[in-house]
């Protein structure tokens, strides 16, 4: 128990520690090795490279009896098949609806509670529970639509749940309750069926039969997903779960005036935003010394050339090997059997939130500075003083890490893009940036999953640090610090040279960081409207032809999930529903539906939506 104590009294970080749980131990993983070529998978390992400081997943090279700072070159960017970055923001952002609404094709699977007292809702035909596997929502906005199946006569029963004893879940990120063949479903294809199913996406009924067939053996009561909102997939509605009320309510589809508006869509969307940002969905505590990330270049091997080149919104795990598929099942199945107390107790997502609460703001204040002025005027003072203002948030970024002794060996040096060697001077202040949040936590022991976290977080850094010391450093050089001597006048058109360097920097650094908190409405919306993302199924395409729509029956009529499920003398559908039974126009598809871009709706009557309408199928 001293030794479990010993970890987080260590290395001096008790706010991100829930618990001193674990040993110290030495080994740190396997060797980085510089034989990977780009797009290539490496024979072991996660595409290390001593020669590049930069992990594929964003880890750093290991300290040798060597020139300490001979790793840490500021000309020197990540490998091009690094994933940290990746991992640091879909981990940063588990959750939350807003970026899992911008980047809908998930890539973690995670282990989670849902805790002791929180209420779930389902809306059904009938007044009875389910007999088995079934839908509940966490907001009574999203489970109403589906209180009536497709019948309009007022048998809408609406039933509450509240936990008895903390529900063992697994989550999919990313839109993961989207019934769509793009990738939504990509995750929970693998976990289901072994590979990707796209022709699939509409089996929900077997998809929440397998998926609780397997979870039996590790106690799973249900799947946390997210679509309009977050919903879970009960495996058993009498298994950890208490009746609170089961009435049967005003049908929300049936407007018996028609003068009235009550449009039930938009306030499932409008729920669903509750939960856009950090820290998201709270009745969900996930578990991330278990998580399972199809980003882990050592893990998944074979998806490294299926993403080469691809920009992120066309990442999905279709072209993954049987061999890795096998591989990600059994980390989850490993995860889920572990021991309760076998993690370092580092609270990850709290880390992950300190990075970026205390760079984003800077790091977008930067860009505005510098593309709010054009670098080729020829206005001297106006140059002079955005570049001073510049530099004055580089410095702040990196004010933690300026020793006394850090000084150039001369002002008004090349100020050229490329101009490493001017520099060096400056690596030591790189080098304990990129380290201060994580070079301790070393010495803990960790699950595979907590390791994947911490090169992340490191690689994120790291490159986050590289650029903005060497921006830094060039506005000393430049003569535009104010905390270093400054014995001349500024050479305008010097400075006008930085700041374009400066500006394809902050640029390409923001673009590979790509966080989600930069994605937002400007200017801000209204009071009577919400900033939108367009959201499945609104502004969607109708299924593909090749759907495979599930046909358990000999009759060949399709099967109803089990809440939408209709009396014996109804007629059967030819179609699997929409989620909701009467509202938003299915034959309208947003021109952005496939990169979703933030802008106004009408929260309130008149509603709009803003859909610019396209063309475009699947």
């Amino acid at each position: 128990m001293l030794q479990r104590a010993l970890c987080c009294t260590f290395v001096g970080l008790g706010a991100l520690c829930r618990a001193a749980q674990v040993p110290i131990v030495s080994d740190l993983g396997p060797q980085p090795s510089d034989t990977t070529s780009v797009g290539e998978v490496p024979e072991q390992g996660r595409l290390l490279s001593i020669d590049k400081p930069h992990y594929a997943t964003g880890g750093l090279p290991a300290e040798e009896d060597r020139d300490p700072l001979v790793d840490w070159r500021l000309d020197d960017p990540p490998n091009v098949n690094s994933t940290g970055h990746l991992i640091f923001e879909t981990v940063g952002s588990l959750l939350q609806h807003w970026p899992n609404t911008r980047m809908r094709n998930g890539h973690n699977i995670v282990p989670g509670t849902i805790p002791t007292g929180t209420l779930l809702y389902h809306g059904t035909w009938q007044p009875e529970l389910p007999p088995g596997p079934d839908w509940a929502a966490f907001d009574p906005e999203h489970s109403v639509i589906f209180c009536g199946g497709l019948l309009k006569d007022g048998r809408c029963w609406h039933l509450t749940l509240m936990t008895t004893r903390p529900l063992n879940v697994v989550y999919f990120d990313g839109t993961s309750a989207a019934k769509l063949p793009i990738g939504t479903l990509d995750s929970q294809d693998i976990v289901t069926w072994g590979d990707v199913r796209p022709d699939w996406s509409f089996d929900e009924w077997s998809r929440i039969t397998t998926l609780c067939d397997w979870g039996r053996e590790y106690n799973i009561d249900g799947f946390v997903r997210m679509e309009m909102s977050f919903e879970v997939m009960l495996c058993n509605f009498t298994s950890g779960l208490r009746v609170v009320s089961f009435p049967n309510i005003v049908d929300p589809v049936i407007i018996r005036n028609a003068s009235t508006t009550f449009p039930i869509p938009f306030e499932v969307m409008y729920a669903g935003s509750r939960h856009n940002r950090y820290p998201g969905e709270t009745r969900v505590r996930l578990d991330l010394s278990g998580l399972v990330s199809f980003y882990d270049t050592e893990l998944v091997p074979s998806l490294i050339p299926a993403r080469f080149g691809k920009e992120r919104w066309d990442h999905r795990l279709l072209n993954i090997s049987t061999e890795d598929a096998v591989r990600v099942k059994t980390r989850l199945e490993e995860a889920l059997s572990r021991p309760a107390d076998g993690s370092s107790g580092v609270d990850w997502q709290a880390l992950i939130r300190v990075v970026v609460d205390r760079y984003s703001e800077h790091l977008q204040v930067v860009q505005y500075l510098l593309n709010f002025t054009d670098a080729n005027s020829y206005e001297p003072d106006s140059v002079l003083d955005y570049a001073i203002k510049t530099q004055v948030q580089l410095r702040h970024m990196l004010m933690p890490y300026i020793g006394v002794n850090v000084t150039p060996r001369s002002i008004g040096a090349n100020v050229n893009r490329t101009a490493s060697g001017e520099l060096d001077w400056a690596r030591p202040v790189y080098k304990l940036c990129a380290t201060t949040h994580t070079d301790r936590l070393k010495d803990c022991t960790m699950t595979a999953s907590e390791r994947l976290l911490l090169d992340a977080v490191q690689g994120t850094m790291r490159e986050i640090c590289r650029v903005v010391t060497k921006m830094w450093g060039l506005g000393v050089l430049g003569g535009v610090d104010q905390f270093m001597n400054i014995d001349r006048e500024p050479d305008v058109e010097m400075i006008q040279n930085m700041m374009k360097t400066w500006r394809e920097d902050i640029d390409e650094l923001m673009a590979w960081l790509d966080w989600n908190v930069w994605v937002k409405c400007l200017p801000e919306c209204g009071p009577e409207e919400m900033c939108y993302l367009t959201t499945w199924p609104t502004g969607f395409p109708p299924p593909h032809e090749r759907a495979r729509i599930p046909r358990p029956g000999k009759g060949g009529h399709v099967s109803y999930l089990p809440s939408q499920s209709m009396p014996d003398s109804a007629p059967a559908p030819t179609a699997t529903p929409v989620p909701w039974r009467d509202g938003m126009a299915d034959d309208e598809v947003a021109e952005d539906w496939q990169r979703p871009q933030p802008r106004c709706i009408r929260r309130i009557h008149p509603y709009d939506l803003g859909v610019r309408v396209a063309a475009s199928h699947f």
